[in-house]
């Protein structure tokens, strides 16, 4: 079982992550592409990812929109350091 993350780590973590913020317990990004061709793109190197880490996001999108929400099942849907991991390497495909 994972461990949940504190508001201090959590503030911590999200300190160097300038796409991702907290919202509802849950790490949440909003990111806006030039069109539904780069957002499915994008969706497609994160999924890469989350298959590399076995940790999946919830996903939305919307034409050029996307949203990303993170949180752990198995922590009572609370941030852990999973999270944190995937966020990171999400922000990459990004920076």
């Amino acid at each position: 079982m994972s461990t949940p993350l504190n508001s201090d780590q959590i503030k911590l973590a999200l300190s160097g992550l300038k796409h991702w913020r907290l919202e509802d317990d849950k790490l949440l990004m909003d990111i806006k592409l030039k069109n539904f061709s780069e957002a499915l793109s994008f969706l497609v190197k994160v999924g890469i990812e989350a298959e590399k880490l076995n940790h999946h996001p919830e996903i939305h999108n919307i034409y050029n929109k996307v949203t990303l929400k993170l949180t752990t099942h198995d922590a009572g849907n609370r941030v852990t350091e999973k999270d944190i991991v995937l966020a990171r390497a999400i922000e990459n495909l990004v920076s």
